[in-house]
């Protein structure tokens, strides 16, 4: 007798093929057959006629490694049907750390208590977790462990001692490797920097994964730049939330995709991911040049005390340093809106512009560094920047898989403070309920493809993304109609409707709508039981 049997389902195997009406019968952590199963029995018998049931959504671009290591209900993203979370994005990883990087870092809510990748996701392993989560490095973070943030060429030994951390984190479990080439102290390092380091991950088949060196005016250069690294380091890259930054930019994405395909042709294995929003998310500091980041953040707010540098910010945010063009372009204070801070609620949900002009309208910014000077950690924004159509026609493109960037975070507790990007709560419904059932942009069978199979392929996660005989147990039940989200930018904490059931390895974890409290998840390390 099976645990369960989910009868007459619109059956989407996630391959793309159109759906079929049938059974699928879980026994343990897996799928145990799939077809006409009105002969068999379960314990748990579940009719879904008129209901759609897929694997379960794999999302290869999240930052949820230290919110998953607090708290793993991970509510934002399972009631969505995202059962499997790709973390360490961006170049940005909570592991390794040294005391360099210590020292160098700002204040954060998470206790560190381990050294190596290893440490961590030992410690990871032993967590509740209600997804599963594929671990990646950040480029970032080794260089910090290692030079801090000093934008310096390393030394022979710097670069022997960043390639032994990188070394230990593939034997430990990681599917590779992401550069952040817009933050410090992952911009610090050159093409050539990377591809060195790039290249101890091509002896364990490991994935370049890059939030590229710039994603406004020179986007197609910074293509171009995550492109070298792939056929030099002879590594797979997954160009992270791909986009044309900036009003300027809107109609890029033509130029920009064929890029891509030029370089398929040319044998690079190239993908590329994106969120179906047209606004972007980062820290407040990303719109400062690289040089005021040099010593790491507390030297980059003694840097904002000195009105002779301020004047040097705001002639740099403006024109541009090198190939260097802030955030700020083509965007500007009005669209930039502070979403969370570490100490101060009374900015949260205002733009810059907005917070000036309660300053007596004062310059923006003025407002702008002075809220950088004066408060420590992490100052969160989304600012809106992109085009409908960039979205849609990047969204058409066979390469194309759906990753939110964001975290899984829970429903309650203290990590659930300020005003998250709504592609927390919302990118997969947004792209079934608005890009496929209302726009028609897509078909059902390719969306789930691209949420499914696509990443699980990419990764190399075998046992997943598909609906067939043998795979984990990992599935959604929605219905398609019903399904939507309410989650916006001044009211992101929503969940949406339609999402009926969430399976991960055969455990029952989301029932009509409601998390279940199962911690189904497990910590999936590369080459690794």
């Amino acid at each position: 007798m099976y645990n369960f049997i989910i009868r007459n389902a619109k059956i989407l195997d996630g391959a793309g093929n159109p759906w079929r009406i049938g059974d699928v019968a879980i026994s343990g952590e897996k799928i145990a057959k799939v077809g006409d199963l009105s002969q068999e029995k379960a314990i748990t018998e579940i009719d879904a006629a008129g209901l759609y049931l897929s694997p379960g959504f794999i999302d290869i671009h999240t930052h949820s490694e230290s919110l998953l290591f607090q708290d793993g209900r991970a509510h934002a993203h399972l009631l969505q049907g995202v059962t499997t979370n790709v973390l360490g994005q961006c170049g940005s990883s909570p592991y390794p750390v040294t005391q360099l990087r210590k020292e160098s870092s700002d204040k954060s809510n998470l206790e560190i208590t381990w050294e190596t990748t290893g440490d961590f996701l030992e410690q990871m392993k032993n967590k509740k977790l209600s997804v599963n989560a594929v671990p990646v490095v950040g480029q970032g973070a080794i260089r910090q462990c290692v030079m801090g943030f000093n934008p310096s060429k390393p030394t022979s030994e710097q670069m022997d001692e960043m390639k032994k951390l990188l070394k230990e984190a593939m034997d430990s479990g990681c599917y590779g490797v992401s550069t952040g080439l817009i933050y410090t102290p992952s911009s610090y390092a050159d093409a050539d920097e990377i591809i060195e380091l790039t290249k101890v991950i091509s002896e364990y088949d490991g994935l370049y994964f890059s939030h590229i060196r710039g994603e406004n005016d020179f986007v197609l250069e910074a293509i171009s730049e995550a492109l070298r690294v792939g056929r030099e380091a002879n590594v797979p890259v997954q160009i992270s939330h791909l986009k044309a930054m900036g009003k300027h930019m809107w109609g890029k994405s033509v130029d920009i995709l064929n890029l891509i395909d030029s370089a398929r042709e040319e044998n690079i294995d190239v993908t590329f991911d994106q969120y179906p929003y047209k606004a972007s998310a980062t820290g407040l500091g990303a719109i400062l040049p690289p040089w005021a980041h040099e010593g790491g953040a507390y030297k980059m707010r003694e840097r904002l005390a000195d009105p002779v540098l301020r004047d040097k910010m705001r002639q740099d945010i403006i024109d541009g340093v090198g190939n260097w063009i802030s955030i700020y372009k083509g965007v500007e204070f009005d669209n930039i809106l502070i979403t969370d801070t570490m100490d101060d609620d009374t900015i949260v949900g205002k733009t810059i512009s907005q917070i000036a002009k309660e300053r007596g309208n004062e310059d923006p910014f003025k407002t702008c560094f002075d809220i950088l000077e004066n408060h420590e950690g992490r100052i969160s924004i989304v600012y809106f920047t992109i085009s409908d159509e960039d979205i849609e026609r990047i969204m058409k493109h066979p390469l194309m898989m759906v990753g939110s960037d964001s975290s899984a975070r829970p429903i309650d507790g203290p990590l659930t403070t300020g005003l998250p990007h709504p592609r927390t709560f919302g990118s997969f419904i947004t792209v079934l309920a608005t890009y496929v059932r209302d726009k028609g942009i897509l078909t059902l069978e390719e969306a789930i493809r691209k949420m499914t199979s696509a990443p699980a392929y990419r990764l190399g996660l075998w046992d997943r993304g598909l609906i067939l005989p043998g795979n984990k147990g990992d599935l959604v039940l929605f219905d398609l109609a019903e399904l939507g989200t309410k989650s916006d930018y001044t009211d992101p904490v929503q969940y949406p409707t339609g999402i009926k059931k969430v399976f991960v390895n055969g455990i029952l974890s989301v029932d009509n709508g409601e998390h279940t409290g199962a911690a189904a998840g497990y910590l999936l390390r590369k080459n690794k039981c």
